[in-house]
């Protein structure tokens, strides 16, 4: 099968007669007539879609637009597309960055193509409701008017996954409204442009497996790849800063001596560990690990007090000496690595995610603050016999999703969801397969 392409799809969807076109045709033109719903001095807009634009290909593709203008409207006209967008993967996107990354260029009636820009564009009456617009070229009027517009998206707006309206106005010197087309803008992403994870899985005669994703909730993983023999050696291993297909992603592993070893991520898929590094013993001392904030190690002892371990930025020695960040962590039976933050689950059933702010140029960081005031999730955790934090499988954006095993040994998807600005998984879990209860740990 050939890859999928990521895509925007514009679709008109107040003109009934739109004919789509058949595979490699060019799609015809839907009739100019105006739609029942709209006043008759009100012409319409009919698109050549659907069309495809693929993010971070540098090919743009060009929607083609025809709009009826009704008789007796004279002057120049305006002419925007309004595009409604979706909420921000995380707190530093804006109308306006967005904006700025979207490129496109515009032609009237076969004109010669020049740059147009994107812009933001609030609403007012819609203060909840973001949007950007698409001015295109100001023409004089004529009963039917063609334009060409090039739109290109790099791969860093994937987050725009997503079904989105979006509207097309001609506006005469007055301002008045004199066509009019509603789009509906659905963006899709290519597999091979998203920064997928991988699942890693050991049996119980000690053999590690990996499992990449797919980029699809059809079939959320790839068959398994063996990694290798002798994992039962370990009695914990915990990824440190995400796993991904392509072979990055760094783990640490305790032997039941209570050594660590820290693997470091290739970059390979085929060998995705480097040999292991001796990190140093006495780590059975500590009843859980998890890593977090891009690297770092938090690890909780019998008595409940969590410890912090930040990263030396080195292979060796691996971490700074430990930071006490405080007691109380014996209230969750399990903690598991979710992206930059940890997800801790209660006994009662109830998860929480703790988002790290552990960064260098973060005023509030700090060793033995390293975690945010924790977001609840939600109950009903405790029908899962193995939670493991995940990089992005089946998520909208490039942001780290959950994997469950329940008892029957059934494994779940859960894909990224955004709540109290943070993210957390939710949503109605993907069924990724049966027979998981093989395997002893999963990370």
């Amino acid at each position: 099968m050939k890859n999928v392409r990521t895509a925007v799809v514009l679709a008109t969807v107040l003109v009934a007669g739109i004919v789509p076109a058949a595979l490699g045709e060019t799609a015809a033109f839907a009739s100019t007539s105006a739609p029942a719903l709209l006043p008759a001095e009100v012409g319409n807009v009919a698109s050549n879609g659907p069309i495809t634009v693929t993010t971070g290909s540098g090919r743009p593709t060009t929607l083609r637009l025809k709009a009826a203008v009704p008789g007796g409207v004279t002057g120049p006209l305006t002419a925007r597309i309004r595009l409604v967008l979706p909420d921000w993967p995380d707190a530093s996107w804006s109308e306006a960055r967005t904006a700025a990354l979207m490129t496109s260029t515009c032609a009237v009636d076969g004109g010669e193509a020049a740059p147009c820009t994107w812009r933001a564009a609030p609403d007012p009456a819609e203060p909840r409701v973001r949007f950007v617009a698409l001015d295109l070229p100001t023409v004089e009027a004529a009963p039917e008017i063609g334009y060409a517009v090039t739109i290109g998206l790099p791969a860093d707006l994937g987050w725009m996954l997503g079904s989105h309206g979006a509207r097309v106005q001609l506006r005469d010197p007055s301002d008045t409204t004199v066509s009019e087309g509603e789009l509906q803008v659905v963006v899709d992403r290519a597999p091979e442009t998203r920064p997928l994870g991988a699942v890693h899985a050991r049996d119980r005669s000690g053999v590690l497996w990996r499992y990449e994703a797919t980029g699809r909730t059809d079939m959320v993983l790839k068959a398994r790849e063996r990694v290798g023999g002798g994992w039962n050696a370990y009695s914990s291993v915990v990824p440190l800063d995400g796993t991904r297909a392509l072979g990055t992603g760094d783990l640490v592993a305790r032997d039941k001596a209570g050594v660590l070893w820290y693997y470091k991520g290739t970059g390979d898929p085929d060998a995705p560990f480097a040999p292991r590094v001796r990190v140093g013993g006495g780590w059975n001392t500590y009843t859980a690990l998890a890593g977090h904030a891009d690297g770092d190690l938090v690890a909780r002892d019998r008595d409940g007090v969590l410890w912090n371990y930040t990263r030396t930025g080195l292979d060796s020695p691996l971490f700074k000496p430990r930071v006490r960040v405080g007691g109380g962590w014996n209230a969750y039976d399990r903690l598991t690595t979710m992206g930059r933050g940890v997800l801790a689950r209660g006994k009662d059933g109830v998860l929480w995610k703790y988002d790290s702010v552990t960064s260098p140029t973060s005023p509030n960081s700090s060793p033995a603050r390293p975690f945010a005031t924790p977001t609840r999730v939600g109950g009903g955790w405790k029908v899962y016999t193995a939670v493991a934090g995940t990089e992005d499988i089946v998520g909208l954006y490039d942001q780290p999703d959950v994997v469950a095993r329940d008892a029957s040994g059934q494994l779940w998807a859960y894909e990224n969801r955004y709540k109290s600005g943070t993210v957390v998984p939710g949503g109605t879990p993907v069924p990724v397969g049966y027979g998981w209860n093989i395997y002893d740990m999963i990370f």
